[in-house]
C-alpha cells in the first residue's frame, strides 16, 4: 500500500498573482508609445515629403532658369504689345494641329503670352506655345499640365506620388494623415514634461525657467538631443498642422471626404454659367484651372473679350477660354494667387458685348475661401517669396526634428556587455490597459471616427497595432524558459 504524498509547495512559496494596474486618467503613457512607433515608422515618409516639398516650393525660380526663353520676352517692354488676336494667330500658325483651349495674356512687362492647345493624344496634358507679345515671335512650345511647365509638373508629381501614380499617392496621404497626430502628441508630451519640470523647479529653486528655449544646460547625450527635438517641434507646431490640414484637403481618400463635407454644407465655389440660354455650368473641383479644357470659337473675337473683361474689373493674370461649342460664352478667369488674391470669373458674349454671368471671390462661402487660400499657401504662392521661405524653414525644421528623433532612439540603446543593441527599447506595452474605462471607450470611438475620415491613418494604425502584437508574441516565445525534463529512473 502506497502512501500518498503532497507535492504542493508550501503556502509561502506559492507565486503571487500580479497586481492589477491602477486605472488612470492620464494618456501620457499611451501617447508616448504611439509617438515613438509612429515617429519611427512614418518619419521616413515625412522626410521624403519635406524634401520634395522644399524642391517644389522653389519651382518658379527653377522655371525661370530652365525655361528662360519660353517664359520671357526678348526685350522687356520695347513698345506697345501687339493685339492679343495677332499673338494667338502666330501661335496657331506654329501649332496648327491643336485645338485652342486657353489664352493667358502676359501678366508682366517681361513675360510672354501663353497660348494653350488641347491635343487628344496627350490626355490631361496640353501643348503651350509661348509668344513674345511685342514682336509676335513664337519663343517655344512645351508640354504642360494645368498650366505647369514640364519641370514643375515633374516636381509636383514627385511630391504628390513619387511618380508612382495612384499607388504613390498613398505615401503623401499617409504622411499628411500622421503629421498632425505626431505634432499634437509631441506637444502634449512636451507640455507634460515642462509642467513636471516647473513643479520640480518651484520645490528646489523657488522659480520657473523658460520653456520655449533650448535647454543648453542639459547634459550631453539623449537629454541634449531631446531638448533640440522637442523645442524645435514646438516652434513648428502651427506651421506643421497647417501643412497637414491643407495637404489632406486634396488628397485621394481624405480629400474625397472633405469634398463631400463641403457639398453637404453647401460650401463649394460658385460655378460660372457659360450657357447663353440660361443654363449653368457644372461645379468644378480642380485646384489649378477652372477654365474649359476644349474650345471651338473664333480667335479673332479675343480682343473684344479682353476689352470687356478689363472694363469689368478683371485683371491679369487671367485665363481666357473660347466656348467649347455653339451657344456658350467665352470665360475669363482671374488667377492671381499672390495676396491679395483675385479669383473673379465672368462669362462674356462678344457678339453683344455683354457679360452673361459673373462670380466674384467675395461671394464665395467662407470654407471655400479658406480652402483656396490654404492650397495656395501650401504650394508657396500666396505671399510670394515670403511664403516660399516660410515653407523652406518648415521643411528644414521638420528634417531636423526627424533626425534628432532617430538620434534619441540610437542614444538610448543598451551599451552594457551582454545587453548591446542597435537602438533603444520602445516604451512599455499595455498603456491602454491602465486607462479609466470611460476614457478608453471615448478614445476608441474618437479614433474610429478619425480613421473613417482619414482612411490612410486608420489603415496604417491597424497595421501598427498588428505589428506590435506580432512583435510582442515573438518576444514572449523567445523569452519563454525551456520546460525542464525529469531525469530518467534508475535502471530504465
Amino acid at each position: 500500500m502506497s502512501v500518498a504524498t503532497d507535492v504542493s509547495p508550501p503556502a509561502e512559496e506559492l507565486p503571487e498573482r500580479p497586481a492589477r494596474p491602477d486605472r488612470s486618467w492620464s494618456i501620457v503613457p499611451l501617447l508616448t508609445r504611439l509617438h515613438f512607433y509612429a515617429g519611427i515608422l512614418v518619419a521616413p515618409l515625412l522626410a521624403v515629403a519635406a524634401v520634395t516639398g522644399l524642391l517644389f516650393a522653389f519651382s518658379p525660380q527653377l522655371d525661370s532658369l530652365v525655361y528662360d526663353r519660353e517664359l520671357h520676352a526678348a526685350q522687356a517692354g520695347p513698345g506697345l504689345p501687339k493685339p492679343l488676336s495677332e499673338q494667338v494667330a502666330a501661335a496657331i500658325a506654329a501649332h496648327p494641329d491643336g485645338t485652342l483651349a486657353t489664352v493667358i495674356p502676359a501678366a508682366a512687362p517681361d513675360a510672354t503670352t501663353r497660348v494653350v492647345f488641347s491635343v487628344p493624344e496627350l490626355g490631361e496634358k496640353q501643348h503651350t506655345v509661348f509668344v513674345d507679345p511685342y514682336t509676335g515671335e513664337v519663343r517655344g512650345r512645351l508640354t504642360t499640365w494645368a498650366g505647369e511647365t514640364p519641370l514643375m509638373t515633374w516636381l509636383d508629381d514627385l511630391h504628390r506620388n513619387l511618380h508612382l501614380d495612384a499607388v504613390g499617392r498613398a505615401y503623401s496621404e499617409t504622411a499628411a494623415s500622421w503629421l498632425w497626430v505626431l505634432v499634437l502628441g509631441g506637444l502634449i508630451l512636451w507640455c507634460n514634461r515642462q509642467w513636471r519640470r516647473r513643479a520640480e523647479t518651484r520645490r528646489v529653486r523657488g522659480r520657473t525657467e523658460a520653456t520655449l528655449l533650448y535647454d543648453l544646460n542639459a547634459a550631453k547625450g539623449v537629454r541634449r538631443t531631446r531638448s533640440l527635438h522637442a523645442a524645435t517641434g514646438v516652434w513648428l507646431v502651427v506651421g506643421l498642422l497647417f501643412l497637414s490640414a491643407t495637404g489632406l484637403t486634396w488628397s485621394r481618400w481624405a480629400g474625397g471626404n472633405f469634398s463631400a463635407a463641403l457639398e453637404q454644407m453647401d460650401a463649394r465655389r460658385p460655378a460660372l454659367a457659360t450657357s447663353l440660354t440660361g443654363g449653368a455650368a457644372p461645379a468644378g473641383t480642380a485646384h489649378h484651372s477652372e477654365a474649359p479644357t476644349a474650345a471651338a470659337g473664333d480667335p479673332a473675337q479675343i480682343d473684344a473679350v479682353l476689352r470687356i473683361a478689363l472694363a469689368n474689373g478683371i485683371s491679369a493674370p487671367m485665363e481666357i477660354s473660347p466656348p467649347a461649342e455653339a451657344g456658350l460664352a467665352w470665360s475669363v478667369v482671374e488667377n492671381d494667387n499672390v495676396w491679395p488674391v483675385h479669383f473673379d470669373k465672368i462669362a462674356v458674349d462678344p457678339g453683344t458685348g455683354t457679360v452673361a454671368h459673373r462670380t466674384d471671390y467675395a461671394d464665395w462661402p467662407l470654407l471655400a475661401k479658406l480652402s483656396a487660400l490654404g492650397v495656395q499657401a501650401h504650394m508657396g504662392y500666396l505671399f510670394g517669396l515670403a511664403n516660399q521661405l516660410l515653407l523652406a524653414a518648415l521643411a528644414i525644421g521638420l528634417l531636423c526634428v526627424i533626425t534628432w528623433g532617430y538620434r534619441m532612439w540610437w542614444q538610448r540603446r543598451p551599451t552594457r556587455a551582454g545587453r548591446r543593441a542597435l537602438a533603444g527599447p520602445p516604451p512599455a506595452r499595455g498603456a491602454w490597459r491602465r486607462l479609466r474605462l470611460p476614457l478608453l471607450i471615448a478614445g476608441v470611438l474618437v479614433t474610429a471616427a478619425i480613421g473613417w475620415a482619414l482612411p490612410a491613418f486608420g489603415v496604417t494604425l491597424l497595421a501598427f497595432l498588428l505589428l506590435d502584437v506580432v512583435v510582442a508574441a515573438v518576444r514572449r516565445v523567445r523569452r519563454k524558459p525551456p520546460v525542464p525534463t525529469s531525469p530518467a529512473p534508475a535502471g530504465a
